[in-house]
């Protein structure tokens, strides 16, 4: 064994306590991405009293099914005190935390290369589960208490910006969509930037409460019999087709295969993870040659071009602004680009593509069964509601700023990701410098 690794199974000790008093009630579960998750199972009828209870610094996991899912779910219960899990997860805690810090464990067992020799050693059953025999004889490097702790505080600061950029995100996600919702679903835009309105007499006007919107004001409403319900005067009912062009990925003899991708490289391939229901996720990354970029006909990105995932997970959509690093996209065969007509109602066709209204209808367009798809033909189909005045100018205006700020969050996510990962992959080798120094110490 190298002298700077120590056996998990030296460090941890397994712990079966059972919610006999049915005094513990937070149930919870365990996700493929090592978390714990608020349990979705239909607990009629069961017993509680066999599920196991987990304190805070104990650990969850599940040994089966680890080949085929090529992880092995394990979580540390930080946020709760105390939980009751599914009796079928083994829960084990460090035996003495001032050899090993629990949140370091946690750290070596979210490394991909972990994740690598819990799949090759897990063949047991026809879907490959792990022994826990074999989880217990994988190696940790362990170095002094003091760097555990310095290791620790390092990734958990990263993790907590990551965190905080994702709350920050979020609020004004939410906020340009209230805005969105209150202008151009309730109506409630500000009277002053409708030319309908504008164009009143000093007396006509006089009445008129500017703090309220259009349709609290009074504003002329006429019912639509397509969408079945009132529409501002003067707006139309059109299609996706009428702002944008809708293109789809090269599906040619020339697409790219596995053999034709490289780590880093000309154009960013984007595939299906690199598209999230948050926007574009760049942690995956797969290049192609200036030369394999130049045969295929389409798909290639515009900056403020609109991507939507239309195969597999449809609906995940991400906006290609002008402060994303990479200078060459290109979409696979599972995507669309929606490219705005006008370029300056980008934003607003970006926000009208993530409204709940848009997530309905393409919801209502989505088919097949073993792997749903929203064909272009589909999506020409769907209905939008075009406003008379410039509002979609003034609203994308208006969302400019907030964009930005979102993209450069996301785009400081991506570094303390890399930055995180990096961490995680070179634990062993710092871990193994450290130990190496500090035996030469003790030697001298």
């Amino acid at each position: 064994m190298r002298s700077s690794y120590r056996r998990i199974g030296d460090f941890i000790r397994l712990v079966d306590v059972r919610n006999k008093d049915l005094q513990v009630t937070k149930l919870l579960g365990l996700s493929i991405s090592k978390q714990f998750i608020p349990s979705v199972a239909n607990t009629v009828g069961t017993n509680m009293k066999n599920y196991k209870i987990i304190k805070k610094n104990q650990f969850a996991c599940s040994i089966m099914q680890v080949r085929r899912d090529g992880k092995m779910p394990v979580a540390l219960l930080e946020e709760f005190d105390e939980a009751i899990i599914s009796q079928a997860y083994p829960v084990f805690e460090v035996i003495d935390t001032s050899l090993l810090l629990p949140e370091y464990l946690m750290m070596w067992f979210t490394r991909s290369e972990f994740d690598r020799q819990a799949t090759f050693h897990a063949v047991g059953g026809v879907r490959g589960s792990l022994e826990w025999e074999d989880f217990l004889n994988f190696e940790l490097p362990l170095p002094s208490i003091e760097n555990q702790r310095d290791i620790v505080d390092e990734y958990t600061t990263i993790v907590n910006r990551i965190a905080l950029n994702e709350q920050l995100n979020a609020k004004l996600e939410e906020t340009a969509q209230a805005l969105y919702k209150h202008w151009f679903v309730d109506f409630e835009f500000p009277l002053g930037l409708c030319h309908t309105e504008r164009s009143r007499s000093a007396n006509a006007t006089a009445n008129i409460d500017f703090s309220k919107g259009y349709k609290s004001n009074g504003g002329k409403m006429v019912y639509n019999e397509e969408l079945d319900k009132e529409i501002p005067n003067g707006w139309e009912i059109g299609n996706m087709e009428t702002l944008c062009e809708i293109i789809d990925g090269d599906r040619g003899k020339n697409y790219p295969s596995q053999e034709h991708f490289t780590e880093s490289g000309h154009c960013f391939f984007l595939n299906a993870g690199n598209v999230s229901k948050i926007g574009f996720d760049f942690s995956n990354k797969n290049f192609i040659s200036k030369e394999r970029d130049e045969l295929l006909r389409k798909g290639k990105l515009n900056r403020k071009d609109i991507v939507v995932t239309s195969r597999g997970t449809v609906g995940n959509i991400a906006f290609y602004s002008d402060l994303i690093e990479f200078d060459d996209l290109r979409i696979n065969s599972g995507m669309v680009i929606f490219r705005a007509k006008v370029i300056e109602y980008s934003i607003f066709i970006y926000s009208l593509m993530r409204s709940q209204e848009m997530a309905r209808n393409i919801e209502n367009f989505i088919s097949g069964s073993a792997q749903p798809q929203l064909p272009i033909k589909d999506i020409k189909k769907i209905p939008v509601l075009i406003p008379n005045c410039d509002l979609t100018l003034i609203f994308s205006n208006s969302m400019i700023i907030t964009q930005n700020h979102l993209e450069i969050q996301n785009k400081e996510n991506r570094k303390l990701l890399s930055l995180k990962d990096l961490l995680l992959s070179k634990m062993a080798t710092v871990v193994s410098e450290t130990v190496g120094s500090e035996e030469e110490l003790v030697t001298n």
